[in-house]
Formats: structure tokens, C-alpha cells, sequence
């Protein structure tokens, strides 16, 4: 397999937090999730009080989706519900996080994502 391409990003969760208090949390999540993370969204909340994991969650998502399509632009250009992130042993238990693509099988994708504090920093590398 040969390297497609590398991408990485940076979300301050501070921004995506004020973005759900002025907005609501149901119209970024519907935007940007695809229809199997927005299973696990409905099922993370609780009430309709926007809290700092709610930020964090979408904040995970936007930075691994938005390295993802820096990674394979302009080979592909992949929509934010086409890609889905499974986190750290939802495949199996140990499993590593996984990202998919739904419409290129053919693709190998490895990321790591991190949050510490503010920020979160996503990178990914695609294979084909």
C-alpha cells in the first residue's frame, strides 16, 4: 500500500462550546455526524443542557473528518456524513480508533486523536 496522503487539525473545544450555546447542539451535530455517531450522540446526552463533553465529542469529530479530507483531497472529496469515527475499542474491546470512509473500501485509514485541556489535535494517514 502506498501512502494517499496526510492530513491534521486543530479544534479549540472553547469555540465549539460557544457555537452549541448560540446555536444548539442538534444542528452541528446533524451536520457534521453521520448517521451512525449520531446513534452514539443521542445515546451520550442527556437532557437538554449543553455540557463541555458535548463540545468535546464534536470537537473529536470535526478535527478527525476535517484531516481525513486533507488527507485524501483532491484525490476524494468526501461530505462529513460520509466519514464515520468509531472511538477507541467500539469495534472490539482494545481496538484502536478507527475512520471510515463510506464509499472507498479500497482506503486504509489511521488516525490518533488527542485532546488535552482547550484543544483537540487530530491526524490521519491514508493508504491505498
Amino acid at each position: 500500500m502506498a501512502i494517499l496522503g496526510i492530513g491534521a487539525d486543530i479544534v479549540l473545544i472553547p469555540r465549539v462550546f460557544a457555537f452549541l450555546q448560540r446555536r444548539g447542539p442538534e444542528k452541528l451535530a446533524h451536520r457534521i455526524l453521520s448517521d451512525v455517531e449520531l446513534v452514539h450522540w443521542d445515546a451520550s446526552r442527556s437532557g437538554s443542557e449543553i455540557k463541555l463533553e458535548d463540545a468535546r465529542f464534536l470537537a473529536v469529530r470535526w478535527a478527525l473528518k476535517e484531516a481525513a479530507y486533507k488527507a485524501l483531497y483532491p484525490n476524494y472529496r468526501p461530505t462529513w456524513k460520509d466519514l464515520t469515527y468509531y472511538p477507541l475499542g467500539a469495534i472490539k474491546l482494545g481496538s484502536k480508533p478507527v475512520l471510515s470512509f463510506k464509499y472507498q473500501q479500497d482506503l486504509s485509514f489511521h488516525c490518533s486523536v488527542t485532546h488535552d485541556g482547550d484543544y483537540v489535535f487530530a491526524t490521519v494517514v491514508v493508504e491505498k
